[in-house]
C-alpha cells in the first residue's frame, strides 16, 4: 500500500465515523492507546514476576544427591541458557599479536590483539615477574563507561576500581582484562543489530574471551588450570553470564552487579533503578527472565566458588532484595553440603570495588 492510498483510506474512514455521529478525538486516541499499554505491561509484569516461581519450578529438576549429579540435573537449563546468547562460531584467522603496554605504570604490561575475521578480540594481560613457578590467572572485566586500564587505576577518577589490578599482580596473579564495547549509546545500537542476526552482544563478547583465553593459557608462565574472573558492573555482568558456560573458570567474584533480577529488570521502585526506567535497552535478552533469575543462574556456577560483592549506598539495588535473592543462591550449595564456596560482602559503600574481601576470596581459592 502507497502513502497516497493510506491517507486517502484514514480521510474516508474519519468522514464515516462522524456520519454515524462517533467522534474520535485526540484525547480518545491517546487514552485508548495508554490503557492498552498498561494492560500490556501488567500482562509482562504477571508473567515475568509473579509467575516466575511456579514457571521456575517446571523448569529445573537439581538433584542434590551429590556435584556430579548436580551438574547432571542442571545440564538441560544450561544448553538452553547457551541458546539465549547464540555465541556466533567465531575463529582465529591469524596469530596472537602481542606489544608492550606502556600506559599502565608500575608492571611489565602487554596489549593483546587476536584477529577474528572481520572484527578482533583485544585485552591486557600483565604476568607476574620472574615467578617460580606458573602463576593463576583472573579475568578482570571493566564496567560500562570504562576500559581495560582502568582496572590497574588508570584514569579511575571515581576510585571505583581502587587498583585492583596491581593488587592481583602483587600477590601472584596474572590478569587479563578484555576491552568489552563501553558506553550506553554504542550498546544499544550494536545489540539491535545483533538482535537481527539472532545472536547477542555477550555471546559475541564472550567468544571473544574464549579465544583470547585459549591463547593467554598456552604461556608456560600461567596455570591453565587456576583461572578465575572478577568483574565489576558491566564486568558483574560478563562474570554472572560467563560462568556457567566456561567452566575454565574455577571461581568468581561479581561486584555491583547481583541482583533481584526480576524486580531490577520490570518493576519500578524509588529504592533502585529499573533497568525498565532506563535507556539501557542492550540489557535485555530474549528468554532471561524465562528462567534465569540471579539465583537460577548461580545454579549453574555451582559448585565453583563464587563472592558477590553488594553497597548498601549502590543504587542500582535494593540490598535487602539482593540478600533475599543471595540466600536463594546459597541453597544451592547448602544443599550439596559446600556453603563455604560461596559468600557476600555486604558492605556500606557504593558501586565499586572491594579488594578487601576479593582478594582474600582467589587467594582461597586459586592459589
Amino acid at each position: 500500500m502507497n502513502g497516497k492510498n493510506t491517507v486517502t483510506g484514514a480521510v474516508v474512514f474519519a468522514v464515516a465515523l462522524n456520519a454515524w455521529g462517533a467522534e474520535i478525538t485526540t484525547e480518545t486516541i491517546n487514552k485508548r492507546n495508554e490503557a492498552y499499554g498498561s494492560e500490556l505491561e501488567q500482562y509482562f509484569r504477571d508473567y515475568l514476576v509473579t509467575q516466575y516461581a511456579a514457571r521456575a519450578a517446571t523448569l529445573w529438576h537439581r538433584s542434590y544427591a551429590n556435584e556430579q549429579e548436580f551438574l547432571k540435573s542442571v545440564e538441560p537449563n544450561r544448553e538452553r541458557y547457551r541458546r539465549m546468547f547464540s555465541s556466533p562460531d567465531l575463529k582465529p584467522v591469524g596469530p596472537l599479536n602481542r606489544k608492550p603496554h606502556p600506559a599502565v605504570p608500575g608492571v611489565k604490561a602487554e596489549w593483546l590483539t587476536l584477529p577474528l575475521g572481520p572484527i578482533k578480540a583485544e585485552a591486557l594481560l600483565v604476568i607476574p615477574e620472574n615467578a617460580p613457578k606458573p602463576v593463576p590467572l583472573v579475568i578482570a572485566q571493566h564496567g560500562i563507561d570504562s576500559f581495560p586500564e582502568r582496572v590497574f587505576g588508570v584514569a579511575d577518577d571515581q576510585n571505583l576500581y581502587h587498583d585492583y589490578g596491581h593488587q592481583l599482580v602483587q600477590n601472584g596473579f596474572a590478569v587479563l582484562a578484555p576491552i568489552n564495547l563501553s558506553f550506553v549509546p554504542n550498546r544499544n545500537r550494536i545489540e539491535r543489530l545483533a538482535r537481527l542476526a539472532d545472536t547477542t552482544l555477550p555471546g559475541i563478547e564472550f567468544r571473544r574471551m574464549q579465544l583470547l583465553l585459549d591463547e593467554v593459557l598456552k604461556d608456560p608462565r600461567i596455570d591453565a588450570n587456576r583461572v578465575g574472573m572478577w568483574g565489576i558492573s558491566l564486568g558483574g555482568m560478563a562474570t554472572m553470564f560467563w560462568m556457567p558456560l566456561e567452566p575454565r573458570i574455577r571461581c568468581g567474584v561479581v561486584t555491583a552487579w547481583f541482583n533481584q533480577r526480576r524486580n531490577k529488570m520490570v518493576i519500578p521502585d524509588p529504592r533502585y533503578s529499573c533497568f525498565l526506567e532506563t535507556k539501557e535497552e542492550h540489557a535485555f535478552f530474549r528468554g532471561w527472565l524465562t528462567e534465569f533469575t540471579d539465583s537460577d543462574v548461580v545454579s549453574l556456577i555451582c559448585p565453583r566458588p563464587l563472592l558477590v560483592q553488594t553497597g548498601k549506598q549502590d543504587g542500582i539495588a535494593w540490598w535487602p532484595q539482593v540478600l533475599d535473592e543471595f540466600e536463594a543462591s546459597r541453597d544451592h550449595y547448602r544443599k550439596l553440603g559446600i556453603a563455604e564456596r560461596i559468600e557476600m560482602d555486604l558492605h556500606d559503600g557504593g558501586h565499586e570495588i572491594r579488594v578487601e574481601s576479593g582478594l582474600p576470596f582467589l587467594l582461597k581459592w586459586l592459589k
